[in-house]
């Protein structure tokens, strides 16, 4: 009698729990306390115990050396972006919502777009104790080149993404919007249509995911990542991606390790946008070309050393920021970002439009008896 009533209690405290929501979700990604969580049980595995400890190093690690000072330096150096709660266009970005959030905490809006694939909304109850270990393995390994070198590798980020049953980006921005001491409330794969509306009920060529979420003061703001190629014969194709961008107003840009793709001609189109479309624009040197900045509509000045680009893109040596380095008394920053992530390496943009940027066409979301 007393096994029956007390399997009889355990079957009523399972069928009464409450799933993990999507904020247990990232917390048990990014090794926090676990205490009074619907995952405080799985958390007691070694598995989860190991990933905590090292995330913790390396976060601990990652606070002292870089996010701390630009957290210190930025409202000082970019006073019209940090302060700004204009919504932050980040291209070329990976599911770097870490830096984005770091340098522009106010931000109303973060929009990431990349190559690499969203994937869907993790959940942890539904891996076995094998997999479990290898997907925390695995994410901690795509993370660590962020929080070492400010920038992910794209062609292990790519493996690692792939490798376990924790796929896409998804768990990567769980991570990093759960360490920022973000609150998420909502988690939704989404996709544009031509015209860059939002459907929630109809796959198309550009997928995407919006987060909701509480700031670290408590603001509600909201993170959109696509995954999307921005060539510029790609943008000619398929649109979507700057039709929704059209309906965000007047946006801060910002691009860091962006393979100097915009030094090329086939990413012109989307140089031009954030010329056309951003108040300001913060960036390394592989970002929008120094001499690229109209001068007569943008103020742009720069921070930190130019010790020019890495060896595997020694061709995107810019002789004209080297000039202005020479030639300028360049305030240091305390900080690395960037493929030259060392400190009193790297090199640090900032430009401010001087025109005046249109208002906000609203994003609409397409009723569904439309679609």
């Amino acid at each position: 009698m007393k096994k029956s009533l007390i399997a009889l209690l355990v079957l009523v405290q399972s069928a009464v729990a409450e799933p993990p929501t999507p904020n247990d979700q990232a917390r048990f990604l990014a090794g926090l306390p676990q205490e009074g969580s619907p995952l405080a049980q799985l958390a007691m595995r070694g598995e989860f115990n190991s990933h905590a400890k090292e995330l913790d190093a390396a976060w601990a690690d990652a606070e002292e050396r870089q996010l701390t000072p630009i957290r210190a330096w930025a409202p000082l150096g970019l006073p019209e972006a940090v302060s700004d709660t204009a919504p932050l266009l980040y291209v070329f970005s990976g599911p770097d919502f870490l830096h984005a959030h770091t340098f522009f905490p106010n931000a109303s809006t973060y929009v990431l777009a990349a190559v690499e694939p969203v994937g869907l909304p993790p959940d942890v109850t539904k891996l076995s104790e094998g997999e479990l270990g290898a997907s925390l393995r695995n994410l901690r390994h795509s993370i660590n080149a962020s929080l070492s070198f400010s920038f992910f590798i794209t062609a292990d980020m790519k493996k690692d993404l792939q490798a376990t049953k924790l796929t896409g980006t998804l768990p990567v921005l769980y991570v990093f919007l759960a360490r920022c001491g973000c609150h998420i409330q909502n988690v939704e794969n989404i996709w544009l249509d031509a015209e860059g509306k939002v459907l929630t009920d109809k796959e198309t060529k550009t997928p995407g995911a919006r987060i909701t979420f509480l700031g670290t003061k408590g603001q509600p703001q909201t993170l959109y990542y696509f995954a999307t190629n921005i060539a510029s014969w790609s943008l000619k194709q398929d649109a979507s991606f700057l039709r929704f961008c059209d309906g965000l107003g007047m946006m801060n840009g910002f691009t860091k390790s962006a393979s100097y793709l915009m030094h090329l001609s086939e990413f012109t189109t989307i140089r031009d946008y954030l010329l056309t479309h951003c108040h300001t624009m913060t960036q390394d040197d592989s970002g929008i070309p120094w001499r690229d900045f109209p001068r007569d509509t943008w103020d742009v000045r720069a921070f930190g050393w130019y010790p020019g680009p890495i060896a595997l893109f020694k061709q995107h040596y810019q002789p004209e920021l080297a000039e202005y380095y020479r030639n300028n008394e360049v305030p240091a920053i305390p900080f690395g970002i960037g493929y030259q992530w060392r400190p009193k390496q790297s090199t640090l943009i900032y430009g401010v439009s001087k025109t005046m940027v249109r208002k906000a066409i609203p994003v609409v979301e397409e009723p569904a008896a439309q679609r």
